[in-house]
């Protein structure tokens, strides 16, 4: 192929973004960037009645967090706009009769209540699927039944009208996959569908080709579930006169439940806890917020990343990816045809190295947000050694203050397993001589010297550490584990450190 390469992603604004749908997007982007392309987005509104208010913002405002940011699309432009179908509208028609005029397409005047009666008509005859096609078109009012005259009389008096495309009755229709290979239907399972609606708006198989067509776009990278709509649109490019540059298809595999059965619904992710869209979406109608990855902590870098796999793989043991690694490594052929499973936990796993991989003070910026909304304020220094210390424990941002808290916040209570099974005298008395070690020093009070005196008290009541190390624990922090204690130490101080140790010999009680 010469052509420069164009792929396009084209939701449709009915609601929160699908994370398969953010799959979609992520692959046309990895695709046109790999192959010095161009990646478009069209908002495909033709259906009007299932609109939803803030829904295309939404999309917008999405792919821009995860840096999947389109060349060409309603809000930047370009050289074959409108990109929002609804502006399109006046183009279709002229298409539709073409196909009318070349006798691939006709027109049908049933009302709702004779196509009701026809698949009633079928089930009653234990037909499987009852469709109108070129068996039943027969028997049906349109103008391949209807005299010429009766057509024109009923076009002129403005009798509403569908156009539904003429599918032949015994044809092979062959499509080249690239993901699946060939794949070949044969006509008689496909039914005449609706290209143009009787309020005048194309239904998506005809605007979608025909947009496609006037975009120039060269690869149709798409889900799974449009694969039984392919050989129409084949058809319709054929029947169009656009053959030869009929774009080639993708259709990617499903993304699975997480036990792998069935496609993966709001539903199966609310079941189990987790989002199923990018960020927030809050529905207009019932107000109703579902909660995004974004909200939840994710790192757009880690939701790169774990989607990429969902579905692909570089072919070596690599798992770790910047987006500019996987625009280097990404191939259709290594996208494979299975139905993927959708695993939160590799999610949380992609979270936490990238987090990890962040330098103190970027992960500082994240905990003195969420103390800014607790109220406290603290130094960039102190913020950097808390949230240095708290990196390796923490899946979210949000875990740097959950699990650190206490390095700001003395405990209050203590854990009572904890308690009951090491808060001994031998504790009592190690903490007493610890505390009168750190209340004689001079100075701020760093790890090893916290250590060195822990060791001695411990020493002079003649145990050995480890006996009395998490009693230790819980007298400072309230828990029996955690991260590094003598960093805590450090970061939290000697006198901070003497109160807490005296709170801790004033409340909890040795058991008999």
């Amino acid at each position: 192929m010469n052509r420069e390469v164009r792929v396009r992603f084209a939701p449709s604004p009915t609601g929160g973004l699908h994370i398969g749908g953010v799959r979609t997007a992520l692959y046309n982007y990895l695709f046109a960037k790999k192959n010095n392309g161009k990646f478009l987005l069209r908002v495909e509104d033709t259906d009007q009645t299932r609109f939803v208010p803030g829904a295309e913002e939404y999309i917008k405002d999405a792919l821009d967090w995860l840096g999947i940011t389109p060349d060409e699309s309603p809000w930047v432009g370009g050289s074959v706009g409108p990109y929002r179908q609804s502006e399109r509208k006046e183009m279709y028609m002229q298409y539709a009769m073409d196909l009318v005029e070349k006798g691939h397409a006709y027109y049908a005047f049933d009302t709702s209540e004779e196509l009701d009666a026809m698949r009633e008509r079928l089930t009653a005859a234990r037909v499987v699927s009852p469709q109108y096609n070129s068996i039943t078109r027969t028997q049906m009012k349109n103008s391949l039944t209807l005299p010429e005259d009766e057509v024109k009389e009923r076009l002129a008096s403005g009798e509403p009208y569908v156009i539904r495309i003429k599918i032949p009755r015994k044809e092979e229709v062959r499509l080249n996959d690239m993901i699946r290979g060939w794949v070949m239907v044969h006509s008689s399972t496909l039914d005449d569908k609706v290209l143009m609606k009787s309020d005048g708006m194309p239904t998506y198989h005809l605007a979608n080709i025909v947009d496609d067509h006037l975009m120039g776009i060269t690869h149709v990278i798409r889900g799974e579930e449009w694969l039984p709509s392919a050989p129409l649109h084949v058809l319709l490019y054929r029947y169009l006169g656009w053959e030869d540059t009929m774009p080639q298809f993708a259709h990617l595999p499903l993304l699975l439940k997480p036990d792998g059965n069935g496609k993966l619904s709001k539903r199966d992710a609310d079941k189990h806890g987790f989002p199923i869209f990018p960020m927030d979406w809050k529905d207009p109608k019932t107000e109703e917020v579902a909660v995004g990855f974004k909200e939840q902590g994710y790192l757009p870098e880690a939701m790169i990343n774990f989607l990429a796999f969902l579905g692909w793989n570089p072919g070596d043991h690599r798992e770790m990816f910047t987006k500019e690694e996987l625009v280097e490594a990404f191939t259709v052929e290594r996208i494979g045809k299975s139905g993927t499973k959708f695993d939160i936990n590799k999610a949380k796993w992609y979270n936490e190295q990238y987090l990890r991989a962040k330098s103190d003070s970027e992960l500082a910026a994240y905990l003195k947000e969420d103390l800014k909304n607790e109220g406290i304020t603290l130094s960039s220094e102190k913020a950097e050694r808390i949230a240095g210390l708290m990196k390796e424990r923490a899946t979210f941002p949000a875990d740097l203050w959950k699990e650190g808290k206490f390095m700001l916040i003395a405990p209050t209570e203590f854990d009572e397993k904890v308690a009951e099974k090491r808060w001994n005298n031998d504790a009592v008395n190690v903490l007493s001589t610890y505390k009168g070690k750190i209340n004689a020093l001079d100075g701020d009070l760093d790890p090893v010297q916290a250590k060195n005196l822990l060791e001695e008290s411990a020493a002079e009541n003649e145990l050995k550490l480890g006996k009395v190390m998490q009693a230790v624990r819980l007298a400072v922090t309230g828990v029996g584990a955690g991260p590094d204690l003598m960093e805590v130490f450090a970061i939290i101080g000697k006198e901070e450190l003497s109160k807490r140790i005296d709170f801790a010999l004033d409340t909890l009680k040795v058991n008999a």
